[in-house]
């Protein structure tokens, strides 16, 4: 059995800074979706990742839900107009160094978006019933500064949504079905 203490030594970042990433649920004719970017691929952390619009909470942000609302107007358009926050989801502690905080927003009537290319190649959005499905909900190894962690991985088309993205989601799973 191998020592939990050295382990989480070893992963957990020497500073820890706040985040907040908006869980945009499109609430219109097409169903409950789930809007998803996928980060530009010229960016030096996570290039190509599918994520949730966010990012660090600011000085002058009043809380989560502003910086993510904030981090999603300047990343896809959508202002802060558009989105009824409805609730928070459990922190979650990245191995890059972010405690980031999840903020369920529903959309209703989704405007064009807006994407910046200094952040965002793409845009796309999720059947909330398809990620609802545990079956869905893969559990894999992947090794990280030398260790195998668990991380979860949940495939959309050819779009592979894994890391803090993919727990986010199973973790928004979770809390509505009391898991």
């Amino acid at each position: 059995m191998g020592d939990l203490a050295a382990v989480s030594k070893r992963l957990r970042p020497k500073r820890i800074s706040p985040a907040a990433v908006l869980v945009p649920l499109i609430d219109d004719d097409d169903g409950l979706r789930v809007l998803l970017t996928q980060r530009a691929r010229h960016l030096k952390h996570h290039p190509g990742q599918i994520s949730f619009p966010g990012g660090r909470i600011e000085a002058g942000d009043q809380g989560p839900a502003a910086a993510a609302l904030r981090e999603t107007e300047e990343e896809i358009g959508i202002g802060g107009d558009h989105v009824d926050v409805l609730g928070y989801l459990d922190n979650y502690l990245t191995i890059t160094g972010y405690t980031v905080t999840p903020v369920v927003g529903r959309i209703r009537r989704c405007p064009p978006l807006t994407l910046d290319a200094n952040e965002v190649d793409d845009a796309f959005t999720v059947p909330l019933e398809f990620l609802f499905n545990p079956e869905r909900h893969q559990l894999r190894r992947k090794r990280i500064m030398g260790l195998e962690v668990p991380i979860y991985e949940i495939w959309w088309q050819e779009r592979r949504i894994w890391g803090a993205t993919a727990a986010m989601l199973v973790g928004f799973y979770n809390t509505i079905f009391n898991k």
